[in-house]
């Protein structure tokens, strides 16, 4: 089984490298890694060039954002499974993507997914919040509930049948394309029980109240988009964050 992961980035000079080497640490022998730049003018794409062809597939010029990026990686894979890593993010450990493919193999599924950690974007060895996943249920996805979507490894087929990002979101795209497979779609899932990614505080949907706004905003067109939930399913995806700044990995 072939996963292809896809880093999209655009001016992320300082952790570009970290999140490259995470990959090229992965025990995994069947690894087709994308990176797509948007056309970086702060180092990032020397940076990428150092590695050489330890990264399958480069691509840099313009795009549209984070997801016309990511469309254009999932445009350029050929594995059986795709999931992504973005370049703020660091796999928990080396052993991460031969876990998902093992998964796959048991289960027969179309997706997996599993748990995720915050860590402190100037020390990732810091853990700010931890986001356990659970198992999934389709009643929960209606009341708001969803994987953590760097964790989230789908078979190619899925997104040949039923699309990539809708472009239109600015960031809440991710959550529209789980409401739309997990939930309209109903593709089968499985949730490995431990942490897949660690993933720096300080993302673009929280980064400003504006930004917050926005996503509230996407987070309800994709909801009703979907027809998977209810203004209490807003309510409560984001009430149901407060205990992952509580939590700790003893805890589970």
């Amino acid at each position: 089984m072939k996963i292809s992961v896809i880093t999209s980035v655009y001016n992320n000079k300082e952790t570009i490298a970290e999140a490259i080497e995470s990959v090229l640490s992965q025990t995994y022998d069947d690894i087709e890694y994308i990176v797509v730049d948007g056309a970086s003018t702060d180092g990032t794409v020397e940076v990428i060039q150092k590695y050489g062809d330890k990264v399958t597939t480069f691509v840099s010029e313009p795009d549209k954002g984070i997801y016309d990026g990511l469309n254009k990686g999932i445009a350029l894979a050929t594995g059986d499974v795709v999931g992504f890593l973005h370049s703020d993010d660091l796999f928990q450990d080396e052993n991460v993507i031969a876990k998902i493919a093992e998964a796959f193999k048991i289960y027969e599924v179309d997706s997996i997914y599993g748990d995720l950690i915050y860590v402190k974007k100037e020390d990732t060895s810091k853990m700010v919040r931890y986001w356990k996943s659970g198992a999934f249920g389709l009643n929960k996805l209606q009341n708001g509930w969803m994987p953590p979507h760097p964790t989230f490894y789908v078979k190619r087929k899925v997104y040949k049948m039923y699309g990539g990002f809708d472009t239109s979101f600015k960031i809440a795209a991710d959550y529209d394309s789980i409401l739309r497979f997990l939930g309209r779609e109903g593709i089968t899932t499985r949730y490995i029980p431990e942490v897949l990614v660690k993933m720096r505080v300080g993302g673009a949907s929280n980064k400003s109240i504006r930004n917050i706004m926005m996503k509230t905003k996407e987070d309800f067109r994709a909801i009703r988009n979907n027809c998977m939930g209810h203004v209490g399913s807003l309510i409560y995806k984001n009430i149901s964050k407060l205990p992952q700044f509580f939590r700790r990995k003893m805890d589970v």
